[in-house]
């Protein structure tokens, strides 16, 4: 059972996921937070798999929310999942930083709100593709003068950094397996590496840590 925390300030929408989520048969809704604080209480007390989190609340906002609840202590197994509007790219981009696993956009039908939570809650990202491309455009161009790959870097192989290259294009596990022509698991153990290697929670993170070290350049053909 995937445990879920719908954290936004407006009643109306948690009561919207709430019955939306909860009528699943593998999701169950243990809290509803109105502000960031609440959700840090929530998600220390309860400890759910799964943050649905808005970013623009009055007080604690949601970014701040999810850098707090991400670094307390055996939080490694909870994913947030941040709500925003087109409008918000560049809360999108903090929230990915400080550890969130993905985005969805406020507007999207019920069924990818729940295939959303599933996601992440395997320990997936969501990125999608429609606001990524525009988000890493403006943003790591805007932050990143002389980009400097950190040493970490040099420690993958370079099958291991072409799977990191890949990841970033976006690719799921079987696409990098079609495109490399080896098994899903073999796939998989590179991944693992270059999380263990790079000091990584998931791909949403591997995705900025390939563009904001200039290793994959906005807008370059990955492919």
């Amino acid at each position: 059972m995937i445990k879920v925390v719908i954290v936004d300030d407006q009643t109306i929408v948690r009561a919207g996921f709430a019955a939306l989520l909860d009528a699943q048969d593998d999701i169950s809704v243990i809290g509803e937070a109105g502000d960031g604080r609440e959700a840090v209480r929530l998600a220390e007390a309860d400890r759910p798999d799964v943050v649905v989190m808005d970013i623009r609340m009055p007080g604690m906002d949601g970014i701040e929310a999810t850098r707090r609840i991400l670094a307390q202590p055996g939080a490694e197994a909870i994913r947030v999942l941040v709500l925003t509007t087109f409008d918000v790219d560049e809360y999108v981009y903090e929230a990915l930083s400080v550890g969130a696993s993905g985005f969805l956009l406020k507007d999207a039908t019920a069924d990818e709100l729940v295939s959303a939570v599933r996601v992440v809650a395997r320990g997936d990202s969501l990125l999608a593709p429609q606001v990524t491309g525009r988000l890493i455009r403006e943003f790591t161009q805007q932050r990143r003068n002389r980009p400097q790959a950190p040493a970490e870097l040099s420690t993958l192989t370079a099958r291991e950094t072409e799977v990191l290259v890949l990841i970033a294009g976006g690719l799921s596990n079987s696409e990098i397996a079609t495109r490399l022509v080896v098994s899903e698991h073999t796939v998989k153990t590179h991944v693992a590496r270059v999380f263990t290697k790079l000091g990584l929670r998931d791909r949403a993170q591997a995705v900025m840590l390939a563009y904001e070290s200039g290793l994959v350049v906005p807008g370059a053909n990955s492919a």
